[in-house]
């Protein structure tokens, strides 16, 4: 145990290569002989959330349990708070099917990993892994839905407790599995299951508890199964829609890796794709500040306060990431000793800085406006929108840029830059142009649809 431990300590890639921390690619940490199985592990891990955790459970799981947020927002401002428990149970349904096939990826990710051109050995340790997630996806479909349950009754510090909490227990059963008991990578995973679980249970358990939810949990019902598809095709434009963003930016990365000497590409990529996720983390917040507002004032009926809404939240995040792509600029030639000490990254960094710069601009509007679709029922639309910005815009702008033009890695992001840049016009003209009193009329014609009466599960017969 001792010497899996010190393994696991160790740096991933030798502390030799001074260009940062991407410069072996991982087929070559994995043929060194000299390396322990800790580090193998660790990179194992590695493959499976960037190739399995990004692509499969969680983008599909949140995007579909987004639905549950467009319907949950107008019902509560509607007044109709006992259909917030029935749009809960119906879209947890609807993700625990979903699971099912997810599940099978999860299953098969061994061959799926070798078909991908990974190692036998990197594959069989990935699986491991992987096994130990299943339970994982069934706690997204039950997780999501009931985020955005409380968070459509503006419930948000219930969550954020648990979830501090979780992360203490969570450190000291990984510590417990991995260490103590020896479980290694099954441990390991096991663990991220079992946490994921427990935050499920105690939210579920305050919403059946707490006072604020008496009136839109109403215990369990039969509703739950009724209206299925339509919730289905309002869901899948929801999962399409965030699984098109999400994937949208991976690209950037596996068309750097194909350019002559990539490494610190990847490297200058890495770190800065990095900083942008912390950013996007405010932006993230203003996303479901603006879903729940808008929700909440289409339902109620009041069509001038959606919109002043959509202002005040928008006004909001553009400042702040204009005040973050500032600091950003400003110490663009410092920002990457925070990640490593190589000059030759550090100023790769220093160029893609105004990239850097404008994405999180655009990162502080985009999610805005994708709150504001989700808040107004228009996933579809902007499913659309994606495909067309980012995957026949976007992505053979930056080819043509980064391959044909021999611009690299900033050729790339510039084209694919241009693809969001694209679609943020799109969403600003169209909220610009909304009729908000003909979205009010909408919303009600949704609850309406939806709004069926069936009895409860204990009041059958």
């Amino acid at each position: 145990m001792s010497k899996f431990s010190g393994e696991l300590q160790r740096p991933l890639v030798p502390e030799t290569e001074k260009h940062g921390f991407a410069n072996q690619s991982l087929e070559s940490i994995l043929s060194d002989s000299e390396l322990g199985w800790g580090r193998k592990a660790v990179a194992a891990t590695g493959v499976e959330m960037k190739l399995l955790w990004r692509i499969a459970a969680p983008a599909v799981a949140l995007g579909m349990g987004s639905a549950v947020e467009t319907l949950c927002g107008q019902a509560y401002g509607a007044g109709k708070y006992e259909m917030l428990g029935v749009y809960l149970q119906r879209s947890t349904v609807l993700l625990m099917a979903t699971s099912i096939p997810l599940t099978v990826i999860y299953v098969f990710c061994k061959p799926i990993l070798l078909f991908l051109g990974e190692s036998e050995e990197i594959s069989s340790a990935a699986s491991i892994f992987v096994y130990g997630l299943i339970p994982q996806i069934f706690a997204y479909a039950a997780n999501f839905p009931i985020q955005k349950f409380m968070q459509s009754q503006s419930i948000v510090f219930p969550s954020a407790l648990i979830s501090a909490v979780t992360v203490l227990i969570h450190c000291f059963l990984s510590w417990l599995a991995v260490y103590k008991i020896g479980l290694g990578l099954l441990g390991a995973s096991l663990v991220l299951s079992i946490s994921w679980w427990i935050i499920v249970v105690a939210q579920f358990v305050y919403i059946v508890n707490s006072e604020r939810c008496k009136y839109t949990w109403t215990g369990f019902t039969w509703q739950a199964f009724s209206g299925l598809w339509g919730f289905f095709k309002l869901s899948c434009a929801s999962a399409v829609m965030l699984c098109l963003e999400t994937w949208y930016f991976q690209i950037i990365v596996l068309l750097a890796g194909l350019l002559e000497n990539p490494e610190i590409e990847l490297d200058a990529l890495s770190i800065c794709f990095t900083i942008s996720g912390w950013v996007f983390m405010v932006s993230v917040g203003f996303n479901a500040a603006a879903s729940v507002r808008v929700g909440n004032e289409l339902g109620a009926g009041n069509p001038k306060s959606a919109a002043f809404s959509v202002v005040v939240v928008t006004t909001l995040a553009f400042i702040i990431s204009v005040v973050a792509a500032i600091v950003v600029l400003a110490i663009r030639n410092v920002i990457s000793y925070a990640f490593t000490g190589g000059e030759v990254v550090s100023n790769r960094v220093s160029d893609l800085c105004p990239l850097l710069a404008l994405t999180l601009i655009l990162n502080g509007i985009q999610p805005v406006l994708s709150g504001v679709a989700v808040g107004c029922g228009w996933q579809a639309f902007v499913a659309y929108v994606n495909v067309g910005c980012y995957y026949f815009v976007g992505v053979p702008f930056g080819c043509l840029l980064g391959f044909y033009f021999n611009l690299g890695a900033m050729g790339i992001w510039s084209g694919m830059i241009g693809g969001t840049l694209m679609q943020t016009i799109i969403l600003t003209w169209v909220t610009l142009r909304t009729d908000w009193s003909k979205e009010v009329e909408t919303a009600q014609q949704r609850l309406n649809k939806w709004g069926d009466k069936q009895p409860a599960l204990g009041q059958q017969g």
